[in-house]
């Protein structure tokens, strides 16, 4: 069946309900039936440098499924039950999708974004109560060993730390260099309570098949913690149901055994996880998975549309930074296998849509998703209308409500009335979708409906829209601007590559408007010349921002996203240093940290000046300061 608007959607759905689908239990069934049916088709493919020529290491799904085999029973003999938690802080690799795989059959899996400062990964290892991690051996030109050993040593719980070594990778002359230059492990000393061992080696000594029973039924398989817009982590639980229904859509609308997806986002993000490698698992599809570090890899830009040409890829996964990247680059190579591009993450542009459809010939499928739902919600239909700009139409067993409050609570809104998106679907874990009890308060609409946070509505069409982030929105003496606002705005312009908007901190309003941008390559404008823009474009006189700072790049997370936390320490600290300055005060702000029960916290040096002094200036502000220590 195609899928093409809302009577397809409900046409699968009267097929039959969601719990008398015919489909596997658990993680372990779903790969072992693949692995059964395709044993000698690709399952994963690795490679470590980007060219298209360069070495790759690709694995069956009957190889896959030992494999995997070995590290859940690897996982099982250093004491990881059902109950217990495996972490990886990994870029990709095949051991990556190894860890993933076996942590999830064994226990709990904790993918874990090597990007994130040492503080926050003992955080989260913390949160979890990870007893095995599993991490980068020490590599030039990566400190992810280095981040993971000062963690560790803040997380008492973890008892073994299994080591991947990605100088299995290379080849020579580069395999016999890369010894002589090794980084040293300074703290790995210090960490008595783990145990530091190969991963790979121990993985060799255990069976090819499960020596331990498989869970008898659904449970609570994964953690994944968000890392978007909002700061520090929270953790997020994922049951194998979440992890079956987004693998099941996968297979049903997208991919079947013959189809070779490249996949260059990070194995820590719910996106490659579940939508990629569980819809893989599901059909029998190949993916494939370039560099370490996927589209921040050296290189991959550049010859993407070779490695597009190499793999025989038919479906694409991107956003828009990367659509933006890749339309910089002539398309240089045969892509014509691919059938699709999916883009998520953030709103596409119009503009880039057209100019991407225009140089492949292929049209970009914009979706939705989140970590707190196992990831899947909407998305345009594949055969169907695509409307530019929304997230298109909710998968089959996806209820999408728009609600708004009101004195006597939450009521549903009608037609293109704006709102908060709720969502319930075999994803979504109603009642325990954090592992924070107090994070579930109020997070849900009549006890089933997550509340995303998210603003939007639904056209007439059945069509989901976003309109903004309901905690991202800008509050100027109480009057609500949504930051979408401004930033379409200044997308509008040519030289704009990337836009930002957030409340800057204001004695009088509280907030207000302030922008940042990045530019085009080779682009050249003036702040002041962007200022006048937006008195032009920012229908909306109260959004008008009051200050534009042009970055050389915006903070972006991995896949994408503006990271707008970065940007509102960086408004705190012009805003604050600029008050003090004005107010003949010496102290000025030198940091800003995120603290997990008061938000972002001004750190500041005296300088000599007088508390009192610094209060009577940074008094009328919302944001609390403090001195820094030390």
């Amino acid at each position: 069946m195609s899928f093409a608007g809302m009577e397809d959607r409900t046409a699968i759905e009267t097929e039959m309900s969601w719990e008398d689908r015919p489909l596997p239990a658990t993680l372990y069934q779903m790969l072992s039936d693949t692995a059964g049916k395709f044993p000698n088709h690709d399952a994963v493919s690795y490679q470590i440098f980007s060219g298209p020529k360069d070495k790759a290491e690709t694995l069956s799904w009957s190889e896959l499924l030992a494999q995997t085999c070995q590290a859940a029973n690897l996982f099982r003999s250093l004491g990881v039950g059902e109950k217990d938690v495996v972490a990886y802080v990994l870029p990709n690799c095949n051991e990556t999708t190894l860890a993933l795989l076996g942590g999830a059959i064994a226990g709990i899996v904790n993918p874990i974004n090597p990007l994130l400062e040492p503080e926050q990964i003992a955080s989260i290892l913390r949160e979890t109560k990870a007893k095995v991690v599993v991490t980068l051996r020490p590599f030039p030109k990566t400190d992810v060993a280095q981040k993971v050993a000062e963690a560790v040593r803040h997380a008492p719980g973890v008892n073994t730390v299994l080591e991947v070594d990605l100088n299995r990778y290379l080849t020579p002359p580069k395999s016999w260099i890369v010894p002589l230059i090794r980084p040293k492990l300074e703290n790995k000393a210090q960490i008595a309570h783990a145990d530091y061992k190969s991963f790979v080696k121990e993985m060799r000594t255990q069976p090819r098949t499960l020596n331990f029973a498989d869970s008898d039924g659904d449970r609570v398989a994964c953690y994944f913690h968000t890392g978007g817009t909002t700061g520090m982590p929270k953790v997020a639980q994922h049951k194998y149901s979440g992890l079956i229904y987004n693998g099941w859509l996968g297979h049903r609308l997208l991919f079947t055994e013959d189809d070779n997806i490249m996949c260059p986002l990070p194995l820590f993000h719910v996106f490659a996880c579940h939508v990629i490698l569980m819809a893989a698992i599901a059909s029998g599809a190949h993916v494939v998975f370039p560099t370490p570090q996927g589209y921040r890899g050296d290189g991959v830009f550049d010859n993407f549309w070779k490695l597009i040409e190499r793999w025989k890829i038919s479906f694409i996964i991107t956003v828009p930074t990367a659509i933006s990247a890749k339309m910089q680059r002539p398309i240089d190579a045969d892509v014509s296998t691919v059938k699709t591009a999916f883009s998520g993450s953030a709103p596409l542009p119009l503009e880039l849509f057209r100019r991407f459809e225009e140089a492949t010939g292929v049209t970009i499928v914009e979706g939705y998703g989140l970590t707190e739902a196992t990831c899947l919600v909407s998305c345009n239909p594949t055969d169907g209308e695509k409307k530019v700009g929304s997230i298109g139409i909710p998968f089959p067993y996806t209820d999408v409500r728009i609600t708004k409050g009101t004195p006597d609570g939450l009521i549903e809104c009608g037609v293109d009335e704006i709102g908060e998106i709720c969502i319930s679907n075999p994803g979504v874990y109603a009642g325990n979708t954090y592992t924070e009890v107090e994070k579930n308060v109020d997070l849900y609409y009549q006890g089933t409906h997550l509340r995303t946070g998210d603003l939007g509505r639904i056209d007439g069409d059945g069509y989901l829209w976003i309109t903004g982030r309901a905690k991202d929105l800008i509050i100027r003496g109480g009057h609500n601007i949504d930051p979408a606002e401004i930033e379409e705005a200044l997308l509008g312009h040519e030289a704009v590559a990337f836009a930002g908007a957030i409340g800057q901190p204001d004695a009088h309003a509280g907030e207000l408007p302030c922008a940042f941008v990045e530019l085009v390559d080779g682009a050249s404008v003036t702040e002041e010349e962007l200022m006048e823009y937006c008195r032009v474009h920012v229908h909306e006189r109260a959004a008008i921002p009051k200050h534009m700072t042009i970055l050389d790049e915006l903070p972006k997370t991995a896949v994408g996203k503006v990271f707008k936390p970065d940007l509102r320490k960086h408004a705190i600290t012009r805003v604050y240093n600029a008050a003090l300055d004005k107010a003949d005060v010496a102290a000025r702000v030198v940091s800003v940290t995120d603290d997990k029960k008061r938000g972002l916290v001004a750190q500041l040096e005296a300088n000599g000046a007088d508390e009192t002094a610094i209060g009577k200036v940074l008094g009328g502000f919302v944001r609390p300061w403090e001195f820094a220590k030390g």
